[in-house]
């Protein structure tokens, strides 16, 4: 591989000679090798986007010259059109505080924006300028966070909302068995169980909207450990306001700096809210393959869509392989909120040092939260049908329907109905009126499992 000599601080190192990135950088990909794994294009754009809007304020402060900052924002803007991800190649796991990250960018925007003014713009004193790592990439977790929520994650949640209503316009109203602790129990109609998917789904929206005005205080302007050294006194608040402008989210900058730079209470809250939409999904997907599972010896009371050969040795099997595939990355994101509670304890004294793989399990989190939202709506939940044979079959003759006789023969009698239509494999009606004095009419009004769905 041809090579150019590039430095730093600590002397001179050996780079690719087409690589945008210079000697820092080159460092970190020389220390840290300890996975495949790299920051996602989100938050190196994030920290782009904090790049050129650092610049721009810079400017405006008179702390930069017009020409270097405009060289700076060109540079940002190249990269965050069309982003380059093998130049930004440091490992997740390197310095806590994301520095290795932070000067690659840098180094990159230096090397652009060098070339742009035919002078040379330094990666420390021009791009990074009244800026730390430590402001830096905590503003860039929030950052990334907060629009892949808003731009990704709860456009992902309304489509699948949507998606059950038109379910439950559909089928709503064929009633089926109910079932508590995976016994049958009373008999509700898939309107109200897909209404009770909605609502969690509503309430996993809800917590994520709570969480984007926190994600838009930023810690930009704190600096190294919160007092803001080395900055304009008035770059924050200037700097937020240029980022709102470009992202077209309302940005605003810290009500104090010491806790978005010592702390990262804002991500383990926000991987909380995610963690409850990944709860809810798998609680779904778990239902959908319950009520698949068959289609001769399980409950048989919906047909997912047959998307692909269920087995490699038993022809004509198929599985529930979408509820399957998002109950696997719900369970990720899941461990990836464990991740992030630990990361979330290393604030020690005036910054937290896991910074990284916080950004990283958040985006990975919300990408897979999108994905599952929009493939169970669209490859599971739009399509399945209903066996409705089966479900009447077993409604019939459901025990628990005796349920309602309590008030009129009390709960003893009705019990001793329930056990000898179990056993006997028979519907409770025949059975209830061989034992009580109530007429079939009436039987039939009070077991109509239709109306033992509302009680209102």
């Amino acid at each position: 591989m041809a090579t150019r000599i590039e430095h730093d601080s600590m002397g001179e190192l050996q780079v690719p000679a087409n690589a945008l990135y210079q000697a820092q950088t080159q460092r970190a990909i020389n220390n840290f090798k300890l996975s495949p794994l790299t920051l996602p294009r989100a938050f190196i754009q994030a920290i782009l986007q904090i790049k050129k809007a650092a610049a721009i304020t810079n400017s405006e402060l008179g702390v930069l010259e017009p020409e270097v900052a405009g060289a700076i924002v060109y540079a940002a803007e190249q990269q965050l059109a069309s982003t380059d991800m093998e130049q930004y190649p440091v490992d997740v796991f390197q310095t806590g505080s994301g520095t290795s990250t932070n000067m690659n960018v840098n180094e990159v925007l230096a090397t652009l924006a060098s070339a742009k003014l035919g002078k040379q713009v330094h990666p420390n004193d021009h791009v990074n300028a009244g800026q730390s790592s430590n402001d830096v990439i905590p503003t860039a977790i929030q950052l990334s966070s907060a629009l892949a929520i808003h731009n990704q994650l709860i456009p992902a949640l309304r489509h699948i909302q949507a998606a059950l209503v038109a379910k439950s316009q559909q089928i709503g109203h064929v009633v089926k068995t109910g079932r508590t602790h995976l016994m049958d129990a009373m008999p509700v109609k898939f309107e109200q169980v897909l209404g009770g998917w909605q609502s969690q789904l509503a309430h996993a929206e809800q917590l994520l909207q709570q969480q984007l005005p926190r994600l838009q205080q930023l810690a930009q302007g704190g600096t190294a450990v919160g007092t803001g050294v080395n900055t304009h006194p008035e770059f924050a608040a200037c700097f937020a306001t240029n980022l709102s402008t470009d992202t077209g989210l309302q940005f605003s900058r810290s009500k104090d700096f010491f806790f978005n730079i010592s702390s990262q209470d804002v991500s383990v809250a926000c991987s909380g809210a995610l963690k409850t939409l990944a709860v809810a999904l798998l609680k779904i997907s778990n239902d959908l393959r319950w009520m698949n599972s068959g289609p001769l010896a399980g409950l048989a009371e919906i047909e997912l869509a047959a998307l692909q050969p269920g087995s490699s040795i038993m022809p004509g099997k198929v599985n529930p392989v979408i509820p399957e595939a998002v109950a696997m990355l719900s369970a990720q994101v899941i461990g990836n909120d464990t991740t992030i509670t630990v990361a979330g304890q290393s604030g020690n004294f005036e910054l937290n040092v896991m910074l990284p793989v916080i950004g990283y399990n958040l985006l990975q989190s919300i990408d897979l939260l999108s994905n599952g939202c929009i493939a169970l709506a669209d490859q599971a939940i739009r399509d399945f049908k209903v066996n409705q044979p089966n479900i009447e079959q077993s409604l019939d003759k459901n025990p628990i329907l005796v349920t309602a006789l309590n008030p009129v023969i009390g709960y003893e009698k009705a019990a001793a109905i329930a056990k000898q239509a179990y056993k006997q494999q028979r519907p409770v009606l025949d059975v209830a009126l061989e034992h009580t004095d109530l007429s079939k009419e009436k039987l039939q009004e009070l077991l109509d499992p239709a109306r033992l769905t509302n009680n209102s």
